[in-house]
């Protein structure tokens, strides 16, 4: 699974921020008790004296630690016994003045020889859906929450089916693209005029991933492109750009909103090339949305690169009335 650097450096700033405030908090636990029964400062000090020891017996060449180590072990007893006795007496558990980890599994390190703890992945869910939330309402765009009331179940559009029996097998497909992510590598290429969904689906996808554990890119056309050209023709491109083409190419899922509506150059059709190229290679899905028609993507972009969207994508055509418009009525 490939992480966004750019969320994750977020998360972890995050997930330190969480654990320096549980040092604090324990800390101040410990100042209060300390304060009402001094007794208790005098047992930890002695504890972690004892420890030390205990590690410098075990490490003491010529002689046989054994009987030492024993000592040493029984006076740590004897002293936790007397620290849970005096903070029963305070009205606390024995543990109070234990500090624990809040993760077992990492023991707050957010790793773990399999990689990454779940501990983590739950901070690193929460920062990418705040990432992607800047420009999808994810609370508002689900699967669970589309409406198949605003297509057509008459009209066809001059196709063959109607708008809602097209937009029924849309979401079919969408549903499963999202669900089963990524057991079969697919990639979708969403087509039609303004108001007719593909935002919606595509918030519907970003999220169902998202919340799975995957890495999710989504971002225009314009600002992606925009990130290409800082990296590739800068002399000195900076960090954010140098990120920005990065997560572009490497995350689990990219969705590319509003092909088209970028100023038209062979340099866009260059940068377009290397994104489709770089991810069918590595194998990663991507998921294109435009309102430009089949025959104007490959006007637009060339035949290069029309061939590999007709041969490695699904696409979708997106048909009926504007939802915008039908909403104010």
């Amino acid at each position: 699974m490939a992480y966004d650097a750019k969320v994750l450096r977020r998360a972890e700033a995050r997930y330190d921020e969480d654990k320096q405030r549980r040092a604090e908090e324990f800390r101040a636990r410990q100042r209060i008790c300390y304060g009402r029964e001094p007794r208790l400062e005098e047992i930890d000090r002695t504890l972690r004296l004892t420890m030390a020891k205990i590690v410098q017996s075990g490490l003491r060449r010529g002689t046989d630690p054994r009987s030492a180590i024993a000592a040493l072990k029984e006076e740590n007893l004897a002293l936790q016994r007397e620290r849970g006795e005096l903070l029963a007496g305070l009205g606390y558990p024995a543990d109070y003045l234990i500090e624990q980890p809040a993760c077992r599994l990492c023991r707050d390190t957010g790793w773990t020889d399999g990689g990454m703890c779940r501990c983590l992945k739950d901070y690193y869910a929460r920062e990418q859906k705040a990432e992607l939330s800047q420009m999808l309402d994810l609370d508002g765009q689900s699967f669970d929450s589309f409406n198949m009331n605003y297509y057509s179940a008459t009209e066809t559009y001059n196709r063959k089916r109607s708008a809602r029996e097209n937009m029924e097998n849309n979401f079919e497909v969408c549903v499963g693209f999202a669900r089963h992510f990524p057991s079969s590598i697919r990639n979708l290429l969403f087509t039609g005029k303004p108001g007719l969904g593909k935002t919606f689906l595509s918030a519907s996808i970003a999220r169902e991933v998202s919340d799975r554990g995957f890495s999710v890119v989504y971002d225009t056309a314009v600002r992606i492109f925009a990130d290409f050209e800082a990296q590739k023709f800068s002399r000195d491109p900076d960090d954010e750009a140098e990120d920005g083409v990065r997560r572009v190419l490497r995350c689990d899922l990219l969705i590319l909103d509003d092909l088209g509506t970028e100023l038209s150059s062979t340099v866009a059709q260059s940068f377009l090339y290397q994104i489709v190229n770089t991810r069918l290679a590595q194998k990663r899905s991507t998921v294109i949305s435009t309102n430009l028609k089949p025959d104007e993507l490959e006007k637009r972009y060339g035949e290069a690169v029309y061939s590999r969207l007709r041969g490695e994508y699904e696409f979708l055509p997106f048909y009926g009335d504007d939802i915008r418009k039908l909403k104010k009525r």
